[in-house]
């Protein structure tokens, strides 16, 4: 799965309490097991690590999501320039995001987890979206703040309550590796 051309970059997206994190381990677990050199980079560290972890409008509204998404994708890019594979999990739902990250980005492979709201709601791992009904939280992407859905990404992965995330792990393997030998 080693690409000539340098690195790529593997970009998971999708609401809080998609998958995101969980699809991204199981994809490295399976890439480093075949001899394959990957960073893995979770939105959550990277916003702490970008100091912007605070429940305000400044880091979760819309403008602040974005620029954090633009970083996130200068990083990749300079990571992946360096023959790295970079999977990265982050909500980062912008079509000027994606838009940039097709045109900067080496070997950008999209994977778009599209997970109704009534599951996230009963996953919510974070607590956000019991926090966003008791009225603590706003600026929750796809609750009170608009998303950009994908407009064609790579891979769409809807909701299957059968299907494991080593099964979707490997499925994302195969398709990467189909577009790859093209």
């Amino acid at each position: 799965m080693n690409r000539d051309l340098g690195g790529q970059v593997i970009w998971i997206t999708g609401l809080s309490g998609a998958g995101k994190s969980t699809l991204a381990r199981e994809l490295v677990a399976r890439l480093r097991s075949h001899g394959q050199s990957v960073v893995m980079l979770d939105g959550d560290e990277l916003r702490e690590v970008f100091g912007a972890v605070a429940d305000s409008s400044r880091n979760h509204g819309r403008e602040g999501r974005l620029a954090l998404a633009l970083q996130y994708a200068h990083l990749c890019r300079m990571i992946a320039a360096q023959g790295q594979t970079v999977v990265i999990a982050t909500i980062s739902l912008f079509h000027e995001v994606h838009q940039w990250n097709r045109a900067h980005l080496p070997g950008y492979f999209e994977v778009y987890l599209k997970v109704p709201v009534e599951e996230l709601r009963r996953r919510d791992p974070k607590g956000i979206y019991r926090r966003f009904d008791a009225g603590e939280l706003r600026d929750v992407a796809g609750l009170d703040l608009n998303i950009d859905e994908p407009q064609a990404p790579d891979w769409q992965v809807e909701f299957d309550p059968q299907r494991s995330g080593a099964t979707l792990a490997q499925d994302l393997v195969n398709k990467i590796q189909q577009r790859n030998a093209v």
